[in-house]
């Protein structure tokens, strides 16, 4: 097989194929996307207030935080196969009908079950979306080199929206309430559809064969139950049994699915796409890429919040170094990607996000860890994962036919959610059990110490209720042992997209070159 796109056509040709409204289409697109990506992280500072109002026990908690997530990975395979079949403009439009319609029912509930069902919602909504998003951007922009620097700022735009949602959730909750944080939805949802309506072209991926039920019915268990044990990993621990559980089910669902997928006349998921080395370690890299940042945008948000008494806005606007690296360097990643070879560039990104992970347990081991050198880490993390989710969606979409790319953009955001709930589950648990071993002996009494050993986030609401100099002597403990406990998960994670790194260099074939066109 020719690697993607080798040699340059005549120029006149491309522009002939070239659609007018691109970057128009390319903004509209990108307004959708940052709302989605937003929504992922908006609750964070909305909960506190959305706990006074609603009362949800802690089950309800529990779902009312997860039930967006799972909701959205479990569909996402589906959602795309389906554009495919029924066009993506109008899968792209449903997609945000349902979505706006959700957040009304968010906006209304007066019970947490009715906000549970709400936030279901958004993720089948935002299911729908996501694949579309770039289908419809693989099918408009034909350009090789356009079609790079418009993936740069799909991934801008989603990692910008993943960081910025604390910051305009917290301004949007201290000002109007928990409610909010889901009207915000309303208008641009709105904006959307009559501009996506008007101006968005329609595309389709010809598929003969029937509808796969089967393989619907396999890949939503198996993703609902790989999400699910995913994050009940993070909750509960390695020794709880319902993890392991959730997990052994999707492992048998989705060999299943796989199974079947090589077999069917019109598959849900072209699963031989993965045969292509290339597909493969770009799937991998913004996997393993989202494993680094979901891990420290969960536990420095807490860190800020726990550890060093910021308040929700204050910790948002705290995470932007992240942000801001990951939109800049995301930016100049398509002329890098012109320059030099993929592997090497991928390569340069994988091993900045490993510098960006391992410095702040490399400055702890001569200084206390402050918001200074957490802020150049942040930073160095988002730069490098600007460049290394840049170059993988480039390289996984050049990779892939025209016509099964809703699979593979399904893929792509697949590694997206998961890989960003897997980081706070493994890194998040590990931080966590080092937290609790760092723990000095405690003059407490015993159910008090089960708080406090049981989060940081606990041991905070205890000191703050115990006030005066106890509580400070407290919360100074506590907060020096989370500090001393999250670097060594930032560690791991370095070692993760390190080893990353030598797979991109040694595997990635030295004459693929995405920017290019193709005959």
């Amino acid at each position: 097989m020719s690697s993607p796109a080798a040699t340059r056509p005549d120029a006149g040709t491309v522009a002939q194929a070239l659609d007018p409204r691109r970057w128009i289409v390319l903004a509209i697109l990108s307004g959708s996307l940052l709302l989605i990506a937003m929504d992922t992280t908006i609750l964070n500072v909305a909960f506190p207030s959305l706990v006074s109002d609603l009362r949800p026990g802690s089950v309800e908690q529990l779902w009312i935080i997860d039930i967006y997530a799972l909701a959205l990975s479990g569909l996402l395979v589906t959602a795309g196969a389906l554009g495919d079949r029924i066009g993506r403009k109008r899968m792209l439009l449903t997609g945000f009908a349902v979505f706006a319609l959700a957040s009304l029912l968010a906006v209304l509930a007066t019970e947490a079950w009715h906000l549970i069902a709400a936030r279901a919602l958004l993720g089948i909504g935002g299911a729908a979306i996501m694949p579309s998003t770039l289908s419809i951007l693989r099918h408009v922009f034909t350009d090789a080199r356009e079609r790079a620097f418009a993936y740069a700022v799909w991934a801008a735009v989603f990692g910008a929206g993943m960081a910025l949602g604390p910051v305009i959730g917290g301004l949007l909750v201290e000002d109007f309430g928990w409610h909010s944080a889901f009207l915000l939805n309303l208008p641009v949802a709105a904006l959307v559809i009559a501009l996506g309506a008007w101006l968005l072209p329609e595309s389709f991926s010809p598929r003969s064969g029937r509808w796969d039920w089967w393989g619907v019915g396999q890949s939503v268990v198996g993703m609902l139950a790989l999400a699910g044990g995913i994050k009940q990993l993070g909750k509960s621990g390695f020794a709880d049994p319902l993890p392991w559980a959730l997990l052994v089910l999707a492992a048998v669902a989705l060999t299943v699915f796989v199974r079947r997928q090589l077999r069917v006349e019109s598959p849900l998921l072209q699963v031989r796409l993965f045969a292509n080395r290339s597909f493969s370690i770009a799937a991998v890299s913004i996997f393993l890429g989202m494993v680094g940042m979901g891990a420290v945008l969960f536990l420095v948000t807490q860190w800020f919040q726990y550890g060093q008494g910021y308040s929700p806005l204050e910790a948002g606007v705290k995470l932007l170094p992240a942000s801001l690296g990951l939109v800049v360097t995301s930016m100049v990643t398509p002329s890098l990607m012109q320059r030099f070879p993929i592997r090497h560039v991928l390569g340069f990104g994988l091993v900045v996000m490993t510098v960006g992970l391992a410095l702040p347990w490399t400055v702890q081991q001569f200084a206390v860890i402050g918001y200074p050198a957490v802020a150049v880490a942040l930073a160095v993390l988002g730069m490098g994962v600007g460049v290394a989710t840049t170059v993988a969606s480039v390289t996984l979409m050049a990779a892939t036919p025209a016509h099964e790319v809703g699979g593979a953009a399904a893929v792509e955001e697949t590694c997206y959610e998961l890989g960003a709930a897997l980081g706070v589950a493994i890194l998040g648990s590990l931080a966590t059990a080092l937290y609790r071993a760092n723990l000095p002996a405690l003059d407490l009494d015993g159910a008090a110490v089960d708080t406090v050993r049981s989060s940081v986030g606990e041991a905070a609401h205890l000191a703050q209720g115990l006030g005066g100099e106890a509580g400070l002597a407290l919360l100074d403990t506590v907060s020096t042992a989370y500090t001393t406990a999250i670097t060594p998960a930032f560690l791991i994670g370095a070692v993760l997209t390190l080893g990353a790194a030598a797979v991109a260099w040694a595997w990635i074939p030295r004459d693929l070159r995405p920017t290019e066109n193709a005959h």
